[in-house]
């Protein structure tokens, strides 16, 4: 899925990933999604959201990482830095793979989370556009740039599309206010201009990404 991940919750609540495959993750930082769609709302552009330093990181949590190893399933690799702060619990890497730099309760996990801190309330203020049935499940839906608020958890199961209609400065923003779960081998595919880095997920509690599920998209016109 090709994302902007935001803490699943501001500081001083608990925030835990959990993994079960194979896992390509865009630079960004910690949890995020939800469901069925309901309303499509006219919408004005939307800003994107700063990240700051959490810019750099695929994964940061603020007790907890883990990654479940299935055998025979390849190891889980996270594309861009890991983080965790103020907790300090990895495991399960390796045999995860991370290609990035791992901070594990360090100066520079305690600034991204600062900054994710800001990123997370940001999204949360923004305007909802569409209202999302919750819970449920986005899988097959082909979604277009805007705020979208799920009032529980979400699922994805198969592929959801983001269509930026052309614009590649598009913004799409989820706020989902319990979990996130994937299926295995679910994916979300950007389409017409949309760009991964203007797409973020705002994510209550948890998310639990499973066996073979891509949060970095192949890009399509």
């Amino acid at each position: 899925m090709a994302v902007d991940a935001i803490p699943s919750a501001p500081p001083g609540r608990r925030r835990t990933w959990r993994f079960r495959a194979t896992i390509v993750m865009l630079p960004t930082a910690a949890l995020l999604l939800t469901m069925t769609l309901i309303s499509n709302l006219a919408r004005a552009a939307e800003a994107p959201v700063g990240l700051g330093t959490a810019m750099s990181y695929a994964v940061l949590a603020g007790t907890t990482v883990t990654n479940v190893v299935v055998p025979p399933v390849p190891p889980t690799v996270v594309n861009g830095d890991l983080g965790v702060s103020p907790g300090n619990s990895v495991t399960g890497f390796p045999p995860g793979i991370v290609n990035g730099v791992q901070h594990v309760a360090d100066a520079a996990a305690a600034q991204a989370q600062s900054d994710l801190a800001i990123a997370y309330n940001d999204a949360a203020s923004r305007a909802t556009n569409t209202n999302l049935t919750s819970p449920g499940n986005i899988g097959g839906l082909t979604l277009v740039p805007g705020v979208y608020n799920a009032s529980s958890s979400l699922n994805l199961t198969g592929t959801v599309t983001l269509d930026a209609k052309g614009d590649p400065n598009a913004v799409f923003i989820f706020k989902i206010a319990s979990t996130l779960i994937t299926a295995p081998a679910s994916n979300v595919l950007l389409v017409n201009g949309a760009q991964a880095c203007n797409v973020f997920w705002q994510v209550g509690s948890s998310a639990t990404i499973d066996t073979n599920s891509f949060f970095k998209p192949e890009f399509h016109s």
